[in-house]
C-alpha cells in the first residue's frame, strides 16, 4: 500500500530546493540556466515561471542573451517573441569541451577516422549522406510492388548520422584552435583542411 501523502511530500522537497536556487542566484543566472537547456522556442512567461522570476525580467535577460548569440529569437503564430538555445551557442559549447578534453594532434586524427568511416558508409551504400540514402530507400520502397525492398540497418543509418555530427563539432573544434593559434601569434605548424563530407 501506498502512501497517499507522498506526492505532496516530493512537491516540498521541490519547493525547497527551487527556492534555494533562487536565493543562491540571480535572476539573470536562473534565466541562463534554463534557456540553457531549451530547444524549442518558448515564450518569455514559460522561462520566466522556470527561473522564478517576472516576465518583464526574464525577457530582459533572454534579450541581453540574444545579443551575446546565447539565445535566438522567433516570432510566434500570434506575433509573440520566442527564446530558445541559439545553435551557434551549442556549437561554441561542443567544441569549447572538446578542445578541454582532447589534444590538437588526437583531434587531426579522429577527424581522419570519421572522415574514413563516412567514406566507407559513402561507398557501401553509393550515396553521400544518411539523408539521401532515406529518400533513396523510400523511393525504392514506394516503386516495388512487391514487399522485397532490401530494408535499411537502422544502427549503421544512426551510427553515419552519430559520426557526421561529430565530425562536424570535431572540424569546430579544430577550427577554433587553428583561430586561436593565430590570434596568439602561433602560426606555425600543418593546417588541417575543415570542410565536412
Amino acid at each position: 500500500m501506498t502512501d497517499s501523502a507522498a506526492p505532496g511530500k516530493f512537491d516540498e522537497v521541490n519547493e525547497a530546493v527551487g527556492e534555494e536556487w533562487e536565493a543562491e542566484t540571480t535572476p539573470y543566472e536562473r534565466v541562463r540556466e534554463v534557456i540553457s537547456r531549451e530547444y524549442t522556442p518558448r515564450s518569455a512567461e514559460t522561462v520566466a515561471a522556470d527561473a522564478r522570476t517576472s516576465p518583464k525580467t526574464a525577457r530582459k535577460h533572454l534579450m541581453a542573451l540574444a545579443e551575446e548569440g546565447f539565445v535566438a529569437t522567433s516570432t510566434g503564430d500570434h506575433g509573440g517573441t520566442y527564446y530558445r538555445r541559439s545553435p551557434e551557442s551549442i556549437v561554441m559549447e561542443q567544441a569549447t569541451d572538446i578542445l578541454s578534453h582532447v589534444s590538437v594532434d588526437e583531434l587531426v586524427n579522429r577527424i581522419s577516422a570519421m572522415r574514413e568511416t563516412i567514406s566507407e558508409f559513402q561507398t557501401a551504400y553509393g550515396v553521400e549522406s544518411p539523408d539521401e540514402l532515406m529518400v533513396e530507400h523510400t523511393n525504392q520502397t514506394l516503386s516495388d510492388a512487391s514487399d522485397n525492398a532490401d530494408g535499411i540497418d537502422p544502427d549503421a543509418l544512426q551510427e553515419w548520422q552519430t559520426t557526421r555530427r561529430n565530425l562536424a563539432f570535431a572540424n569546430a573544434a579544430l577550427s577554433i584552435a587553428n583561430a586561436e593559434r593565430f590570434v596568439g601569434g602561433d602560426s606555425s605548424g600543418p593546417e588541417e583542411n575543415t570542410s565536412a563530407p
